[in-house]
């Protein structure tokens, strides 16, 4: 006698609602990518260059005016050299830190940035970081060659100065570390603003203009409030070699760069928070 055996079907596969997660993009690739929009760029080129120029060019002019001051007490050929590379910087390195953020405004490609690094706080240390090394590697190099092009110019005859000089090394290495603040600090403020011109306008406002108008002050309140401001002849101290005149009541070089610094990292700060909160 036969008997029949049910065949029971094979349960189906659940179905997913939902596709499996992929690798959420990360620093890495967000790095590469600002990199290429960066390196993309002509203006960013021609600005490097010409802050290259400006700096050597400004070094060999302000050499070859100074000769006659060379061996002299106060004379400090290592500044001499150094003041295109950070002064000119101020004005010219600016325009690049502004540009890496508010130009994706101006062009609303911030939303296609967003859609394809949606972690904002991500996307924002990734320009930072870009802005930091690409700046910080012109800066130091235009600080050595200004500094070179400088001493060639005065010569052992006219006191000038070698790398191996008291603190000719350091005020090169702080110069280059100056620059790259104000890069990010019009970074940070571009972030803010995100206008190129906004933030540009309101960085030169903070390093020139406030320093400016406070020596309306009485001599005594603008001395002890200059060391805090974020310009003027705070500056000085910053790539000296010698004691700058009549500023002993500013910080050494040290402090006066933690407190531009300071200023770049708030900067920072409130740009980060904002870019996070607003819409794009």
């Amino acid at each position: 006698m036969m008997t029949s055996r049910t065949v029971r079907p094979a349960p189906a596969r659940p179905v997913r609602a939902v596709p499996p997660a992929v690798k959420r993009p990360g620093l890495a690739g967000t790095l590469r990518s600002e990199f290429t929009k960066l390196r993309s760029v002509r203006s960013t080129y021609f600005t490097l260059i010409a802050f290259f120029l400006a700096g050597a060019g400004f070094a060999i002019a302000a050499a070859a005016g100074n000769r006659a001051n060379g061996g002299q007490a106060l004379f400090d050929p290592t500044a001499t050299s150094l003041q295109g590379a950070v002064h000119l910087g101020e004005l010219i390195i600016v325009v690049i830190g502004a540009l890496v953020i508010t130009s994706e405004y101006g062009t609303r490609m911030i939303s296609t940035s967003l859609t394809a690094m949606p972690r904002r706080g991500v996307l924002y240390v990734a320009k930072a970081v870009v802005l930091t090394c690409v700046t910080s590697a012109v800066a130091l190099i235009t600080s050595l060659a200004s500094f070179f092009a400088g001493q060639a110019v005065l010569g052992a005859g006219h006191g000038g100065a070698s790398i191996a000089s008291p603190d000719a090394l350091r005020s090169v290495l702080l110069s280059a570390v100056f620059v790259t603040c104000c890069a990010l600090l019009a970074f940070g403020l571009g972030a803010v603003i995100r206008y190129t011109a906004g933030a540009v306008t309101t960085l030169f406002g903070l390093v020139f203009l406030i320093p400016l108008l406070g020596q309306a002050l009485p001599t005594n309140w603008f001395h002890e409030i200059e060391r805090w401001l974020p310009g003027g002849g705070a500056l000085g101290p910053i790539i000296a070699t010698k004691p700058v005149p009549d500023a002993a009541y500013l910080f050494g070089p040290y402090g006066e760069l933690a407190v531009f610094a300071g200023y770049a990292a708030i900067a920072l700060i409130a740009g980060f928070l904002l870019f996070r909160r607003r819409d794009a």
